[in-house]
């Protein structure tokens, strides 16, 4: 049997990452996935408390943690997209549709 602290290093590590490729990339889609793994970190992190508990409730919390994703991931990829056909850029600097 695997021991829950090698799920929660795993879980931080991969959280570490998103927040590193959020904060220092400066390109759209590396920041949307980055913003995806960050939210598989959580899920792990439920799944693996959820198991070591031996109760569902984590993993009921993680499906539904999935399908919001789905939709801000269908949702933000349409917004890039849309961006994209105007600026030509993927570049979070140079997007300033929103400035007055």
């Amino acid at each position: 049997m695997i021991p829950i602290e090698y799920y929660l290093i795993i879980s931080a590590f991969m959280f570490v990452c998103g927040v590193v490729g959020v904060l220092t990339r400066r390109n759209a889609i590396i920041v949307f996935m980055s913003i995806e793994l960050m939210l598989n970190s959580a899920n792990l992190t439920l799944v693996t408390f959820s198991s070591y508990l031996g109760n569902i409730y984590g993993q009921l919390f993680v499906f539904f943690v999935m399908a919001v994703a789905a939709a801000e991931a269908a949702v933000g990829l349409a917004i890039i997209i849309a961006i994209f056909r105007n600026k030509v850029t993927m570049n979070l600097d140079e997007i300033n549709i929103l400035k007055w």
